[in-house]
């Protein structure tokens, strides 16, 4: 799903940066206001982790790359799609200037599509659904979140005169279908378990936590 240099020219490239910018800037104010000290260890092992499954790339013809994002994760762990922009921005800002996975120019769009779309999806979707369990609630909004970021990757790839329309959603969407399953998954295991080994570090208040731990 990185979009690569060359793939969406100047001008489109600078509104996908000015989107990101802003996010960013949100997505800091997040951080300075609730994320407490003793999840800082927890997120930088998720960014970590996902740096790591993103590195397996799996290309796609009528469109960039299909892998795992990691979005949602994030979004549902800190109860916030802010804290999914910031790690994804990070993520994304090393892995383009110093792996080259994904180009500097389309670093706005990237930022847009794996951490803000898929941020806000997995998190407004894991509120909506959760309701139904806990467990249906992840796979959902996990699944949901990739497969609606590389619906907007293909969509921008045909605004840029890059890639069909037609074929890029069909090979985008079918890839990250089943991929997003993959991701689904390996959500709802590691929310489990973090949940299971460490409750305190999870922001969201209606999991059954003490209530000495859920009004820190």
């Amino acid at each position: 799903m990185h979009i690569p240099d060359g793939f969406i020219p100047f001008p489109q490239y600078l509104v996908y940066w000015i989107i990101a910018i802003v996010a960013l800037y949100f997505s800091l104010q997040w951080a300075n206001r609730d994320l407490k000290e003793r999840q800082v260890p927890l997120f930088a092992v998720l960014a970590a982790g996902i740096f790591a499954i993103q590195a397996m790339n799996i290309p796609i013809p009528w469109g960039t790359s299909g892998h795992m994002v990691g979005a949602a994760l994030v979004a549902i762990v800190f109860a916030s799609p802010w804290a999914a922009v910031l790690l994804l921005s990070i993520v994304l800002i090393l892995q383009g200037l110093i792996f080259g996975d994904g180009g500097v120019t389309a670093l706005g769009a990237n930022i847009f599509n794996m951490g803000i779309i898929g941020g806000f999806t997995g998190y407004y979707l894991f509120r909506a659904t959760k309701s139904i369990g806990e467990v249906p609630a992840v796979l959902i909004a996990s699944w949901a979140s990739i497969f609606l970021a590389a619906i907007a990757c293909a969509v921008e790839m045909w605004i840029a005169g890059t890639f069909p329309l037609n074929e890029g959603l069909a090979f985008m969407g079918l890839y990250h279908a089943v991929i997003g399953l993959i991701e689904a998954a390996i959500t709802v295991i590691v929310v489990l378990a973090i949940e299971n080994a460490r409750p305190d570090l999870f922001s969201f208040k209606s999991w059954g936590k003490p209530k000495e731990v859920a009004a820190e």
